[in-house]
């Protein structure tokens, strides 16, 4: 199957390493642009697009997955899946159409609960006892789609 992995920080690099020894084929890697971090603001590439040039698979890093740059990509890759995970931008309905078997979300907590950014702050700071992630089909609304949580980690 080809798919199309977006993400960005270390929380996703798991992910796509599975997916490279995986029968599968990543045929694009879509995530932020470098940005300046450090004492020197010198720009640093997300941690994922060091794992996809390791692996010699193609970047993208367009400010927005949905303008035009972004969307060209993924369509010429013609993915069956696109795998999201940690990607930190919405993704529109344009972007969601176009991998002919949809669109798979890996999310840092057991949904319906912290959805959105940071789910593994807001456990932590809630105390919770336990957490996992749920894989959920996307939908155009930020993790509501159709959801199989993991089984729970202490």
């Amino acid at each position: 199957m080809k798919l199309v992995f977006v993400g960005t920080p270390d929380f996703a690099v798991p992910a796509l390493a599975a997916l490279t020894a995986s029968r599968h084929q990543v045929c694009l890697v879509v995530t932020q642009p470098d940005r300046p971090a450090g004492r020197g603001r010198k720009p640093y590439a997300p941690p994922v697009k060091e794992l996809a040039l390791r692996h010699g698979l193609p970047v993208i890093q367009p400010e927005s997955i949905n303008l035009p740059e972004g969307t060209a990509g993924i369509r010429n890759a013609a993915p069956d899946v696109l795998v999201v995970i940690a990607y930190g931008k919405r993704l529109t309905r344009r972007v969601l159409r176009i991998p002919g078997r949809g669109c798979l979300n890996i999310h840092a907590s057991l949904l319906p609960r912290y959805r959105g950014a940071a789910p593994i702050a807001h456990a932590i700071l809630n105390g919770e006892r336990e957490t996992g992630v749920t894989i959920q089909r996307v939908a155009p609304e930020i993790d509501t789609g159709p959801s199989s949580p993991s089984a729970p980690s202490p």
